[in-house]
């Protein structure tokens, strides 16, 4: 295990649960497609709202209108924090107290940057079109110039991160471990569901489609 990068990252609520390897944090950051990102704003207040991300490396992307008050404000320096979280179980114990929850979660701290260029961005997107159906940045048309133009896309190193994971079942008090109630876990999963092709595909499904589904 190794240490946080920094104190904000330092994990002080139950840090046995702290993982600070950054194969963790990709791992985690890989198995989602929303994050929820932290600001302020001096007109507004706090706001804290989703997009949608991609990781390319050690930088988490994100994409949006130039038009945008928020990636105008993000662009422009404003300090964030960036959490992504997969619930993968219920952990009921003995005492009201002692239930949990099992969780795989990341959290960012810092300052987006903008990716500039026509090349440099639309490479950024095909990495997020590979990440949401990889190949299909191969099938799909790419921006145009305009629509490209149209586009901002930031990224936001990961360098001051740290991933928390609780596993296992419900961690009882020995003075509760007499008490007749159903202990344990309720696991819970993101299922992939069968691909719904648009009215007009008259295409086969490629092998990203085909193999979608999970269950």
């Amino acid at each position: 295990m190794s240490s946080a990068p920094t104190p904000r990252t330092r994990i002080r609520r139950i840090p046995d649960n702290a993982d600070y390897q950054r194969a963790t944090l990709h791992a985690i950051l890989d198995d989602g497609y929303l994050c929820h990102i932290a600001f302020t704003d001096e007109a507004g207040g706090v706001h804290c709202l989703p997009m949608a991300y991609w990781r390319e490396g050690e930088h988490l992307y994100i994409h949006g209108s130039n038009g945008s008050r928020l990636m105008k404000r993000l662009a422009g320096g404003a300090e964030v924090s960036i959490a992504v979280s997969h619930l993968d179980g219920l952990v009921l114990a003995r005492s009201a107290f002692n239930h949990s929850m099992n969780y795989r979660s990341a959290v960012i701290y810092g300052v987006f940057e903008k990716v500039e260029g026509e090349e440099a961005k639309s490479a950024a997107l095909d990495a997020f079109m590979h990440h949401l159906a990889p190949g299909r940045e191969n099938e799909a048309r790419r921006g145009s110039p305009q629509e490209l133009g149209a586009t901002i896309v930031l990224r936001i190193s990961l360098a001051e991160a740290a991933a928390k994971v609780r596993t296992g079942g419900p961690q009882d008090d020995e003075k509760d471990l007499e008490i007749a109630v159903w202990t344990g876990v309720l696991p819970l999963a993101t299922v992939q569901g069968a691909p719904v092709p648009a009215d007009d595909c008259r295409q086969e499904p490629p092998a990203y489609v085909a193999g979608w589904k999970t269950a």
